[in-house]
């Protein structure tokens, strides 16, 4: 696994007051890696009714375990921005000081980081 970049001394400056943002966007990137290393396994699994995968929930929150369903192509279109996350359809698990939802469904929503956090995720994107 390649190092990560220092987000304090690299490439995104941050103040004191982006301390949670910065440890929020890490959180939230780890649990996009997370669903990174599933795609491979839910690629391969035929999904019947609904044709959807379980996937990690990707907001703020260390503590939740919420599943979220969707399919590759939904996955897929989330990722093509490394801005966006996936979340469990609750506005509980959204962070409005750095997010805000661009897309909802009943089975996941869609958040989009803003301003620092948005730097911090583009930076740590897998995919970059």
């Amino acid at each position: 696994m390649e190092p990560r970049p220092c987000l304090r001394n690299g490439a995104v400056k941050l103040t004191s007051s982006d301390a949670e943002a910065e440890r929020i966007a890490l959180n939230e990137s780890l649990l996009r890696e997370r669903n990174e290393a599933l795609e491979p396994h839910n690629a391969s699994v035929h999904w019947v009714n609904p044709p959807a995968a379980d996937w990690y929930c990707e907001c703020a929150s260390l503590e939740c375990s919420t599943p979220v369903q969707l399919t590759l192509e939904e996955y897929e279109a989330i990722r093509s921005d490394p801005r966006r996350f996936l979340i469990a359809p609750d506005a509980a698990h959204v962070r409005t000081d750095d997010e805000r939802v661009v897309a909802q469904n009943e089975r996941f929503w869609v958040v989009e980081k803003v301003g620092v956090a948005a730097e911090i995720v583009e930076t740590l994107d897998p995919r970059s």
